[in-house]
């Protein structure tokens, strides 16, 4: 009996931790330790956008990745000036380091300067790209 009630325990506690992280996900938000964060044309290995940069960084075996890429690429395509900036994450290591990144995808919204304004991990819905995208360009 005490072996079903831990079991069940388990279960309940993962199920609660997998609807958090689908529920967080895709979400751009501003970490505190993002401040002050900035990339150049450099870093990136391509211009940055005359009004803002979506930068995502990928992996080769990541399903979401490829629904991302699409969704940023016409986002970009959609807003004069928006350049979109596909990242290895494996061929990058320093960089991903450097920016704490953890899981792919994850998209960086830069403003025309190349200061970070918002971040997501997992893949981001076109309208919260659209918002941020504004907030950079504001």
């Amino acid at each position: 009996m005490t072996g079903l009630v831990v079991c069940l325990a388990v279960l309940a506690l993962s199920g609660a931790y997998g609807l958090l992280r689908v529920r967080r996900g895709g979400r751009l938000r501003v970490r505190g330790r993002d401040g002050g964060v900035r990339l150049s044309a450099v870093e990136l290995g391509s211009p940055l956008g005359e009004r803002a940069t979506l930068v995502q960084f990928s992996s080769a075996f990541c399903q979401p990745c490829r629904a991302t890429k699409r969704v940023l690429g016409e986002v970009a395509s959609m807003v004069e000036g928006v350049a979109h900036v596909e990242i290895d994450a494996e061929s990058q290591l320093e960089l991903v380091r450097r920016l704490d990144i953890l899981r792919t995808p994850t998209v960086l919204v830069l403003d025309a300067g190349g200061a970070l304004v918002r971040r997501a991990v997992g893949q981001p819905r076109r309208a919260d790209v659209i918002a941020a995208l504004g907030e950079a360009m504001a």
